[in-house]
């Protein structure tokens, strides 16, 4: 099938991975109104047509945190990518950087900051959650800023994971022959299995609820 528009990929994927896997990337949280007003926030924006204007020369080109990119796209955290590809997040640095745009990789990717450092040159930044062990946290940035990540996307807005009814009906884990690259060595990169989501359970017990501006 030839794919003209990026809304396809979400029908060709349904048709392909495990339903599982599907809607954990598909679904929100609740009933996903959140998910739904992100969709239409993007629908209102609009292009201001310009007439009479020379366009045979364009470039949409910019700058982000002083990194250029060649368009202002940039690819933003998403866990668990190997679960839709054995390349998973390693394709995905290597589209960012052919593309000239940045990749945000997710603390609870299935490739590491080492591995994805390793497929060559790229402007990278790291998503970040804040764990109850600091000292996990800290490790992670060391690695990433060693690794040549060139920031850190702190993610503040998880104190506790939205109810994810797919998850909860799917009995959300990950497939044996997947870990939390980043965690292999800390012994929290296995999720177990719950009564109900996996990485619900697993949000429970690792992310700090106590962040705050006072506690940092």
């Amino acid at each position: 099938m030839e794919i003209t528009n990026v809304t396809e990929y979400e029908a060709i994927a349904k048709q392909k991975l495990p339903k599982m896997a599907f809607d954990y990337y598909a679904s929100g949280a609740e009933d996903q109104w959140t998910l739904a007003e992100n969709r239409n926030a993007f629908s209102r924006i609009l292009f201001r047509p310009r007439i009479l204007i020379d366009v045979s020369k364009i470039d949409i080109a910019t700058t982000v945190l002083g990194f250029k990119i060649s368009m202002p796209i940039m690819i933003a955290p998403t866990a668990f990518q190997k679960m839709a590809h054995p390349e998973g997040e390693y394709a995905t640095a290597r589209a960012a950087s052919a593309a000239g745009t940045i990749m945000t990789l997710s603390s609870w990717a299935t490739s590491s900051v080492e591995e994805v450092a390793s497929t060559g040159p790229g402007i990278r930044f790291f998503q970040l959650y804040v764990y109850k062990d600091r000292n996990v946290v800290a490790q992670l940035v060391r690695r990433a800023e060693r690794a040549g990540f060139k920031a850190i996307a702190l993610t503040v807005d998880t104190p506790r994971l939205g109810r994810r009814e797919s998850d909860i009906k799917n009995r959300f884990t990950l497939p044996p022959f997947l870990t939390l690259k980043n965690f292999e060595g800390l012994d929290l990169g296995k999720m177990d299995k719950a009564n109900d989501s996996g990485l619900a359970s697993y949000v429970a017990g690792q992310i700090d609820r106590t962040l705050s501006w006072k506690v940092c």
